[in-house]
């Protein structure tokens, strides 16, 4: 993918309880902040735990022109194209051990590949997906991807960039929090990621403000949960909502309003556009 665009500064943005409110759409007030970005010079993309085929979407809908940011920084990805631009995947030997572990401990789990989304027999998050390809062609749809105990012996099994757990047990909590390979934290409530080391929304905005010639202090991300931490860090202006974890506000610049008040909108002109128009 390239861009001939230039641009002011980049903005990337959680979607989950910050663009819109999970299982929705981006509320029409949320729109036109992001049509004034662009016309203030901003680039704009999504920065989610989501995989890249729960995105699609949302990135046509906003008309989105870069790469977006998904699997929690484990992939940027072209939307238009269907295509990953960058992914982060665990190593073969990495991932078999991982599934075998989750596979024998009846783990609720989710895996992100460039091949679908991959469901394990406990997983509960297939109504999620579901609810996604609802109204979408088929053609543009998530593939939807069943496993068992016989999937880490396959000779080949997909490159994987990310796990979800969801309400994990202490004893998978502890495996998987202790693994120096790996990066494990928060997303929301009993959901937990999993990606490899140094694998962060932080990392990825980075790497896609340099794709972009956009200067590291003239980036903003705004979220809600801990995995947004890292990108609010390494933004040059971090952006918490109002109902934003202690953690992300404590990292923050600037807090705004709740999703539902639409804090995204009031982050956009009352503090982001300002700031890039003085630069």
């Amino acid at each position: 993918m390239s861009t001939e665009k230039t641009y002011k500064a980049l903005l990337a943005a959680d979607m989950d309880c910050t663009l819109l409110a999970p299982g929705k759409d981006v509320p029409e007030g949320n729109k036109e902040a992001i049509r004034a970005l662009k016309g203030a010079g901003v680039a704009f993309t999504i920065a989610t735990g989501r995989s890249s085929f729960l995105v699609g979407k949302f990135a046509e809908d906003l008309g989105i022109e870069v790469p977006v940011i998904t699997s929690n920084g484990g992939s940027l990805f072209d939307a238009a194209a269907r295509k990953q631009f960058a992914s982060k995947d665990f190593e073969d030997s990495k991932i078999r051990d991982l599934l075998r572990y989750l596979l024998d401990n009846d783990a609720d789990a989710t895996l992100y590949s460039d091949e679908g989304i991959f469901f394990a027999p406990n997983s509960s998050r297939k109504f999620f997906v579901e609810g996604y390809n609802v109204g979408v062609e088929p053609a543009k749809q998530s593939p939807i991807i069943d496993i068992d105990r016989s999937f880490p012996e396959l000779n080949k099994i997909p490159k994987f960039n990310k796990i979800l757990l969801i309400r994990p047990d202490k004893k998978i909590v502890d495996r998987f929090s202790c693994d120096p390979d790996l990066e494990f934290l928060s997303s929301g409530f009993d959901l937990f990621d999993v990606m490899c080391r140094d694998v962060t929304k932080g990392n990825a905005l980075l790497s896609l403000a340099e794709y972009l010639g956009i200067p590291a202090e003239n980036t903003f991300a705004i979220g809600d949960s801990d995995n947004d931490i890292s990108m609010i860090e390494s933004a040059g202006y971090g952006i918490a909502m109002g109902n934003a974890t202690e953690g992300v506000k404590a990292a923050a610049s600037y807090i705004t309003a709740n999703y539902d008040s639409l804090g995204f909108a009031k982050a956009v002109y009352e503090y982001i556009i300002p700031l890039v128009n003085s630069f």
